[in-house]
């Protein structure tokens, strides 16, 4: 397998698990005969859809929840690559500021600040997985740098 196929692989896979973390929170089968590009079109906001959202205003509890869906599946990525389980944890303002950090064993595995979360959602699909990858990439990273802080033992 060369490179870029392993690269469109795990993007594959990232997708294919962040759609599986959307709909297991679909209890009564809503979205069973929806595709996935389908299930995860709130996800992608072009520009005109971003222009149409206002400058400043409050995250309504719809995109909080898809962040989280999105640092959960960030984390589940960097658990299989590493093997160390990783946490996501969040502290929000109401306006939409915050952090969101993602944690293996005692260390701090990804530090993310977070600006206008009202306005969260990538301009394209291969945008959402570039973000993806580097938040995991930055991940794997600290937990090979630093093994022992990542695991309990």
């Amino acid at each position: 397998m060369t490179n870029t196929e392993s690269t469109q692989t795990a993007s594959d896979q990232f997708f294919k698990d962040l759609a599986l973390q959307f709909r297991s929170h679909d209890g009564f089968g809503a979205w069973d005969k929806l595709t996935d590009e389908q299930v995860l079109k709130p996800f992608i906001l072009d520009a005109e859809a971003r222009r149409a959202i206002p400058i400043i205003g409050d995250p309504d509890p719809d995109i909080l929840w898809r962040l989280e869906i999105f640092y959960n599946t960030v984390a589940l990525s960097i658990e299989k690559r590493t093997g160390v389980m990783v946490t996501p944890m969040m502290k929000m303002s109401h306006e939409g500021f915050g952090r969101m950090v993602l944690i293996g064993g005692r260390l701090v595995v990804v530090n993310k600040n977070l600006r206008d979360v009202h306005r969260f959602g990538f301009a394209s699909r291969e945008k959402l997985l570039e973000e993806a990858e580097k938040l995991i990439s930055q991940g794997v990273e600290m937990i090979e740098k630093f093994k022992e802080a990542a695991t309990f033992g």
